[in-house]
């Protein structure tokens, strides 16, 4: 999967904020995400969210 720092990402599941949109801050064997809602970081490992993506928007920031 194609995804490049700065780019969006809409997930399956929601945040507890209820935002579904989160902004990728860096990549590599782990993803740091930022939630688009609430502005939340998380470090999420890669295997993990390739298979909870639903969407990529490039440059959604």
């Amino acid at each position: 999967m194609d995804i490049q720092t700065g780019d969006r990402l809409t997930l399956k599941k929601a945040h507890p904020c209820g935002s579904y949109e989160w902004d990728v801050l860096r990549i590599g064997a782990d993803f740091r995400l930022k939630c688009a809602g609430c502005g939340h970081q998380i470090m999420i490992p890669r295997s993990q969210i390739e298979k909870r993506i639903k969407k990529v928007v490039r440059g959604g920031a």
